[in-house]
């Protein structure tokens, strides 16, 4: 470790590569999991987004979609981010300490004082997103004053919702993760259809584990999607 000159042992080894796992894997899976069930519980959006892939993919059914596709499939990422607004797999980020007495918000905070950002609140903020408690994967369709940039998810102009955290300490796997996620549901809607189990209406209840994952896990009937 730098500041006491010396090398990291193996417990703290472990620890870190725990970390690592623990926030690349059980994210990712928790994110996916959360999208896929709102695609289940809302078969319009699921098949919008697969007429959309059809319009790229055209009579490839046998081809899965590649990372270049993805960039021709706005809609998928506009349900991907929706996914992250609605159900962010983490509801705060690791809490900061002021350095010094200031004002935030209205609010007085003091010197070492300790402020959470509270990630969920953000996204279901009403006087940001309309109607935030639905899920419309519309609403990043819409394209900002900035060079054509739908959504600004790194907060470097404005923050509205920050499922990645934002500024200096901003996940840094957060590319990675968009590109995971675009390919995992991508490929799955591309390749088959997703439907309720019989009697299941999909319940979006949580349940806070290391992330915050549905309380009731998904279960879906799956079917290969049928060439036309």
């Amino acid at each position: 470790m730098p500041l006491e000159k010396r090398k990291f042992n193996e417990e703290e080894i472990v620890t870190l590569t725990s970390e690592f796992l623990n926030a690349g894997t059980d994210t990712t899976t928790t994110a996916l999991q959360w999208i896929m069930a709102n695609l289940v519980k809302y078969p319009k959006i699921q098949n919008k987004l697969w007429l959309e892939i059809k319009s790229v993919m055209g009579d490839n059914d046998d081809e899965e979609i590649k990372e270049d596709d993805l960039q021709k499939i706005p809609y998928l990422k506009a349900v991907i981010l929706e996914g992250l607004r609605r159900h962010p797999p983490g509801h705060f980020v690791l809490p900061h300490r002021t350095t010094e007495d200031t004002v935030l918000g209205g609010f007085w905070v003091p010197k070492n004082g300790t402020i959470n950002f509270m990630v969920a609140d953000m996204g279901w903020d009403p006087k940001v997103w309309e109607d935030p408690m639905a899920f419309n994967p519309e609403r990043f369709l819409k394209t900002d004053d900035f060079n054509g940039e739908v959504f600004d998810l790194t907060g470097s102009r404005e923050i509205k919702m920050m499922p990645f955290g934002v500024g200096r300490r901003i996940c840094p796997a957060l590319g990675l993760a968009l590109l995971h996620l675009e390919y995992f549901v991508g490929n799955m809607i591309w390749k088959y259809e997703w439907k309720a189990m019989d009697g299941d209406s999909i319940s979006l209840d949580e349940k806070q584990e290391f992330t915050v994952v549905m309380k009731t896990p998904l279960k879906a009937q799956i079917s290969a999607r049928k060439k036309i």
